[in-house]
């Protein structure tokens, strides 16, 4: 076996194949370094605006002292004093927002802000406060409170009306563990009453993401916007959605039965993992951008390269003419480098016309040097259509992951049958026969000097 000249040339092909390979991987850093690059961007548009949003509320909290008589190790009787707050939940909480998403640049990188209007409207049942009308304990004045995570991105805010007219809402949420935030002071008399409601409006901006915490018994958020790309993600898939090139609307709803909020708020010491509460969420970046695809692209690679030194080698074997290893490390790198110039221009124009741009750049190329290598310039064009050819199916695997699958399926299965098909008359054990190389090494078949019998003449790597 050690012998045979086709093994020696198969070990060398993997041997280019894995030599490839190291290009490849410093591609993927490449690419991986330059998205860093772009999420560092975000970050600072984010620190100079305001990060993603997560609206918690509003709620009606009503805060109490608790005085309490206990006797210590000497027998000493001493009143001691807690305070504790009690959440009041909406029976309904309807929030319609129109968020607009504008593009912020920064060198060649750019993200996405949104800003716009937030309209509230909330009714609350009476609050049941019997136990708190004790002689021990002190009622303090209640308030609503919303949450923001990142309340830098309020621009302005209406007054609160219904429960309390009029009522202006003031910095901070005074409920321990959601520091950012706003809540409007509320009179105890207020809340004596059925069929509390409140609206008002908050113009709010941030980057990302809008998610909203459905607190109410029954909620509904109601999204409007001018992004056509939006990534519907939290833990409630929109009931009724709608996406155009011109935006997108969404609606979603959720009560008490499905999410079970209600039970996160049932004890007076605070908020049960508010981090884990589920929400009502929707991206407001771009789903999939270049660096995705350009690395997705990169994991082909592989493919590309091992379909080119088949085809070559196939080459080889069936017309007797010789590709030296150096050939083949050159057509792997115009191969490798069509990355670098789909990564490259995919920052300055896009990822269509940076793919479009790199597949005919690399193929020309490709063309102009095979023409010379297999003596044709019709042997140089046809590897070159066919190569154009792979990097359009792998466009329509990029740009549809959903059948990427089924496609990559089918593309192997016409390979191997075209393997198959060009060889199934092809005896192997003549072409690895060592003992029949001088014989192969004789120059290329032209139209004048035709193969005897039939027989294909084989010229293999010296």
């Amino acid at each position: 076996m050690f012998k045979s000249v086709l093994f020696w040339k198969i070990t060398t092909l993997l041997g280019l194949m894995i030599l490839m390979m190291i290009p490849v991987g410093m591609l993927m850093d490449v690419v991986q370094e330059r998205s860093g690059y772009r999420q560092s961007v975000v970050g600072q548009v984010s620190e100079s605006t305001s990060r993603a949003q997560r609206i918690l509320g509003p709620v009606i909290v009503i805060p109490y002292t608790l005085r309490e008589e206990k006797k210590n190790e000497k027998g000493e009787i001493k009143i001691e004093t807690s305070r504790y707050q009690r959440f009041v939940l909406p029976e309904s909480l309807v929030v319609n927002g129109r968020p607009n998403v504008e593009i912020r640049k920064l060198g060649i990188y750019q993200t996405q802000v949104y800003q716009g209007p937030l309209d509230f409207q909330v009714k609350f049942g009476q609050p049941d406060l019997e136990d708190l009308q004790h002689s021990n304990i002190t009622v303090g004045q209640p308030f609503l409170m919303l949450s923001l995570s990142d309340s830098r991105g309020i621009k302005s805010i209406s007054a609160l009306n219904g429960i309390q007219q009029q009522a202006k809402f003031e910095p901070g949420t005074l409920v321990s563990g959601l520091s950012q935030g706003i809540h409007a002071p509320l009179a105890l008399a207020s809340l004596q009453k059925e069929g509390l409601t409140a609206d008002f409006t908050l113009n709010l901006a941030g980057t990302s993401s809008l998610s909203l915490v459905p607190v109410g018994r029954s909620s509904e958020l109601l999204l409007q916007s001018n992004w056509p790309h939006p990534n519907f993600l939290g833990n409630f898939l929109p009931d009724e959605r709608k996406v155009t090139d011109k935006g997108f609307s969404a609606r979603w709803r959720s009560t008490w039965f499905a999410n079970n909020i209600n039970s996160a708020f049932m004890y007076d010491n605070g908020i049960m993992e508010e981090e884990k509460l589920p929400t009502f969420t929707t991206s407001l970046i771009e789903p999939v951008d270049h660096y995705q695809l350009t690395e997705r692209a990169v994991k082909y690679a592989v493919l590309f390269l091992g379909l080119t030194f088949m085809a070559f080698f196939l080459f080889e074997t069936l017309t007797g003419l010789r590709v030296h290893p150096i050939q083949y490390l050159l057509v792997g790198a115009a191969l490798v480098l069509f990355y670098l110039i789909l990564l490259a221009f995919s920052e300055h124009l896009g990822f269509d016309v940076a793919y479009l741009l790199a597949s005919v750049a690399c193929s020309g190329l490709i063309a102009f040097y095979l023409s010379a290598v297999l003596r044709g310039m019709r042997r140089g064009m046809l590897f070159a259509a066919s190569l154009l050819l792979l990097y359009g199916i792998l466009y329509m695997l990029l740009q549809s992951e959903d059948n990427a699958l089924v496609l990559g399926s089918v593309l192997l299965f016409g390979v191997l049958a075209g393997i198959m098909l060009l060889t199934r008359k092809l005896d192997w054990y003549q072409v690895a026969d060592p003992a029949r190389l001088k014989g192969n090494i004789a120059e290329p078949e032209t139209a004048e000097t035709p193969a005897s019998n039939g027989e294909s003449r084989f010229r293999l790597w010296k």
